[in-house]
């Protein structure tokens, strides 16, 4: 079991005057690149930049855990992913507790693409407490092309996991997105008594009075034992993030995206047989061809040059930052 708090971080870079994990803050531009925080483009390869080495009092655990020092070369993005399947995890989050908060993250090759090419998501991937696999297809890939072997935690197993195994009916839930309808079929299903249910409106990420009100529902929901964030990517991370820079909400997040969708039954997930080929996005395409084809057909395919040119590090279970 993971112990204290643990930071995960994605990409880093060195800055003088500042740690490993000193936040978001924007970056000198002319040190900008990929593997940055800043707002500059991640499409463009820095050159072979170094920084000076900088002394400083304490090397942050998450630079030692991959291996880094304070000299990095910039222009290479490093994915983390923590080495969890569902069975481990599912330990990892029953006995997180509510004194703290932290949250989960669950990267499909969507999310990877976003990542490389999204400096904002990528600070949001760093700030989250795990980082869990949710592709079987990007699993493989970046054994293909990194010879790296990675658990797969899906977003969606491991939510129905937790409400059928691991939630007692009197838990303090907190589910944001979703239907009324489908919170009162989750509430009965699974004999909740302690369901809290906020979804906001749609494209409620560029209102600020309506970002604010979510946020505020979550932390005065608190302590909750879990918060399932169902309003899709990059809405759910930001949320997430802003509520760990807020410092008031206690319990565990997670982002699940669809994932309440095919418990109650919205949307049908792929035969097993499909998901253990890693073919579950051929089947959602050929089940929605209109609203995924662009997603998978052509931005997805710039996962792979994404890849070739990134690092991938699987965290032990034992490691923390």
């Amino acid at each position: 079991m993971v112990s204290g708090s643990h930071r995960r971080a994605t990409s880093e870079v060195v800055k003088p005057e500042t740690s490993w994990n000193a936040g978001s803050d924007p970056v000198d531009s002319r040190l900008m690149a990929d593997n940055s925080t800043g707002n500059q483009s991640a499409h463009l390869l820095a050159p072979p930049l170094r920084v000076p080495a900088v002394k400083t009092t304490t090397q942050s655990a998450y630079a030692e855990s991959i291996g880094l020092t304070d000299t990095v070369v910039l222009r290479e993005v490093v994915h983390v992913i923590d080495d969890f399947g569902l069975t481990e995890f599912l330990k990892v989050a029953a006995a997180y507790g509510q004194d703290r908060f932290g949250y989960v993250v669950t990267p499909n090759v969507d999310h990877l693409i976003r990542y490389h090419e999204d400096a904002t998501f990528r600070a949001h991937y760093r700030a989250a407490e795990y980082i869990l696999m949710d592709s079987r297809f990007a699993a493989r890939l970046m054994y293909l092309l990194k010879g790296v072997r990675l658990p797969v935690c899906t977003g969606s197993d491991l939510t129905a996991h937790l409400l059928a195994e691991v939630i007692r009916p009197n838990d303090r839930i907190v589910m944001i997105g979703g239907s009324n309808e489908q919170a009162a079929q989750i509430t009965t299903r699974f004999g909740l008594t302690n369901l809290r249910h906020h979804n906001p409106p749609m494209g409620f990420i560029n209102d600020p009075v309506a970002v604010e009100a979510c946020l505020d529902f979550i932390e005065q929901s608190g302590p909750f034992r879990f918060c399932f964030l169902a309003v899709g990517s990059p809405q759910q991370e930001t949320i997430a993030q802003a509520l760990r820079a807020r410092g008031v909400a206690r319990g565990l997040a997670l982002c699940i995206g669809a994932s309440l969708n095919f418990i109650t039954g919205q949307e049908r997930r792929a035969p097993v047989w499909m998901q253990k080929l890693a073919l579950e996005w051929l089947y959602r395409l050929l089940q929605n061809p209109k609203r995924l084809a662009r997603r998978y057909l052509v931005r997805g395919p710039r996962i792979f040059a994404h890849l070739r040119r990134s690092r991938v590090i699987l965290r032990k279970a034992t490691q923390s930052t």
